[in-house]
């Protein structure tokens, strides 16, 4: 027994004091001590830059430490594996795939660098096209943010691929046919591209817009790479492909100059022509004067004799395009046609019908009004 407790003495003497022991507790010390940098950074380094950037007047550093805070952070850990790695002194074929995790990781940290770069490029040129009058700023800035971050996104995913394959191309060229599903599968991205360029050469809306498609109708919230995000009246957000916003038509309702005003009103038979006359160039007269009411085109005329009323015809618009103005001015037009009406002796005609009833005995028939 002593002599097996011996043995296991010496064993885990040898174990505890090997070479290779103080290489694994050398590599776990490494990286316990990155992290506590990484810890450090991010309480001290981190939080004292927000306190700095706090106090200037412009807000593009703060975003500009919280969107890089991150990856910066991610340095450290790279850092204390690549050490940790030197350490324990791989055999070669595991140091062939350890370096390449270490490789793959330290690109993807600096795509990821430059993908939150194109996020501060994003709110720093939105910041400054808040300040003009036109929208098509606003969409340009969405459109080559969005499309600068896929661009990062496909060199990063290539980048990180040659590092696992010697030549990339070369195994793209021999997918065959999965390289032509992935060609086919890409139809609809290539589609919502061009639309997206459409769009911006186009120009047929814009963000704030008011639109109406086949579909939906609301206003335009967000042009993306992809998508077109409209926010409809109901509050619900819908996300249409820039393929079908870019095919479709579209009604921009906000770009209307005026608002058409249209109806018959109709007057009880009993009118004379003189009544009539005088009623029509009235109404004609008052819309003409109305400081709400566009001048441009202005149609009033007695235009046909209805089955149950003489009917006038109006056929105007209003200088506001704004929904709630719009329904003030025609309010205010039909208060004042009912107050010429009322002043020229006329009535508003109602649905009425005539009933002849023919007598089976006498054959007299009955002449009823409802």
């Amino acid at each position: 027994m002593d002599v097996f407790i011996d043995f296991l003495q010496n064993s885990l003497g040898q174990v505890l004091y090997s070479e290779r022991m103080s290489r694994i507790l050398g590599a776990i010390l490494v990286v316990l001590l990155a992290l506590l940098l990484k810890r450090l950074f991010a309480k001290i380094v981190v939080l004292l830059l927000k306190k700095v950037t706090s106090k200037t007047s412009s807000r593009i550093d703060d975003h500009l430490v919280k969107v890089l805070g991150e990856p910066v952070e991610f340095v450290f850990v790279l850092i204390g594996l690549y050490s940790a790695s030197k350490i324990l002194a791989l055999p070669p074929n595991i140091d062939l795939i350890v370096g390449r995790i270490l490789r793959s990781l330290t690109l993807f940290t600096l795509f990821w660098f430059a993908y939150r770069a194109a996020e501060v490029f994003s709110v720093f040129f939105k910041r400054y096209t808040e300040n003009t009058e036109s929208k098509f700023d606003d969409m340009l800035v969405n459109f080559i943010s969005n499309a600068l971050k896929v661009v990062i996104i496909a060199l990063g995913a290539i980048t990180i691929a040659q590092v696992w394959f010697d030549e990339i191309a070369g195994i793209l060229t021999g997918l065959g046919l999965g390289g032509l599903a992935f060609a086919l599968a890409a139809q609809d991205t290539a589609k919502n591209l061009f639309g997206s360029i459409t769009i911006m050469l186009d120009r047929p809306f814009a963000i704030g817009d008011w639109i109406e498609t086949p579909n939906d109708e609301g206003t335009i919230e967000e042009i993306g790479f992809r998508s077109t995000r409209v926010r409809t009246f109901a509050q619900a957000l819908v996300t249409i492909p820039n393929s079908v916003m870019s095919n479709d038509p579209i009604t921009n309702w906000s770009r209307m100059g005026k608002r058409r005003i249209s109806y018959r009103l109709g007057v009880n038979y009993d009118a004379t022509p003189e009544q009539l006359q005088k009623c029509v160039e009235r109404l004609r007269q008052m819309l003409e004067n109305h400081p709400e009411i566009h001048p441009e085109t202005i149609f009033v005329y007695f235009e046909r004799f209805g089955d149950n009323a003489l009917e006038i015809f109006f056929y105007f618009f209003t200088k506001t395009t704004n929904w709630q103005k719009f329904l003030e001015v025609q309010q205010d037009v039909n208060l004042k046609v009912m107050q010429i009406l009322d002043e020229s002796g006329l009535t508003v005609a109602l649905p009425s019908r005539n009933v002849y009833v023919q007598g089976i005995d006498s054959g007299a028939s009955v002449n009823s009004k409802e």
